[in-house]
């Protein structure tokens, strides 16, 4: 297939569009107009509402906590939840965007009928999507290990303030999309276990490593095999996790509409490419 593309980079709000991008813009709606559209978003979605992606332009590669390693070692576990006790308190506080409200705006009038995130920030139910299936789980929740009780993200920062009273959450950090803040001092801070049964507590976010559950990842499936076209929104489609979307809808000769700053491993597939802030194509490609 082949893919067209365009550039809307440096566009606002108020910008006109030119007649190339024009065009590009509404090609690539045509293969979502009248469809069920499922789709799939992934870090780039979110960076409107200040929270970073791990590959963007101009981002220094980060090496983020694999399953492994916080299963094995407690030190890791240390490290984890001191950096994510400062970090967390950015990702709760950021809000939608307009790449967020505008997908909701399409599930709402029926040109949406799923929404799979590769994100862990619950941005898309905070905008008011209900068919949303997060893919690597959300980090307002955190789980035993051992028993399987849930608490809440909020519980879980009560009871780490409470064991570390004099650890401040200092905003001059920077920070990656699970939370995880790169601040150096982390000796001496003091977790929990799980109160009922003692085991490890994990926030309920699948770590790199580890495996999406296999009941989530089939019934993403099973709501892609429904749909019609794909929209794939903020991802490089590095991970496997969101790739094997794009291939399947392919296999079934389902449209496939990439819009993303930068390359994917699935724009060869793609029969449009928009190259775009999602904040900026979303709303025209999905909302009259």
């Amino acid at each position: 297939m082949s893919v067209l593309a365009v550039k809307l980079v440096e566009m606002s709000e108020r910008d006109s569009l030119g007649a190339a991008a024009s065009y590009a813009l509404e090609a690539a709606r045509e293969h979502l107009v009248g469809k069920s559209v499922f789709v799939l978003t992934g870090a780039g979605i979110s960076t409107d509402s200040g929270i970073p992606d791990y590959r963007g332009a101009g981002r220094v590669a980060k090496h983020p906590m694999t399953f492994d390693l916080f299963m094995s070692s407690e030190q890791a576990r240390i490290r984890y939840w001191a950096r994510s006790f400062v970090g967390w308190s950015r990702i709760a506080q950021a809000h939608p965007n307009r790449g967020h409200l505008a997908i909701a705006a399409a599930e709402r009038s029926g040109r949406v009928s799923q929404i799979v995130t590769q994100n862990v920030d619950a941005l898309h139910q905070a905008a008011g999507s209900k068919n949303v299936i997060d893919l690597h789980g959300r980090l307002d929740r955190v789980k035993c290990m051992s028993c399987g009780q849930i608490i809440s993200r909020a519980e879980m920062d009560g009871i780490l303030t409470k064991l570390n009273p004099s650890v401040s959450k200092d905003d001059n950090f920077e920070f990656t999309p699970d939370g995880d803040a790169e601040i150096a001092a982390y000796e001496g801070f003091l977790i929990p276990n799980c109160a009922g049964c003692g085991g490890i507590l994990k926030p309920d976010v699948v770590f790199f490593g580890e495996q999406v559950p296999g009941a989530i990842a089939e019934l993403a499936m099973q709501k892609l095999d429904e749909a019609d076209a794909l929209l794939v929104a903020g991802t490089s489609l590095s991970v496997n996790s969101g790739l094997r979307f794009v291939k399947r809808a392919n296999r079934a000769s389902k449209p496939v509409v990439i819009v993303n700053l930068g390359a994917t491993k699935g724009d060869h597939l793609a029969l449009a490419k928009i190259e775009a802030n999602t904040s900026l194509a979303l709303d025209r490609l999905l909302n009259d």
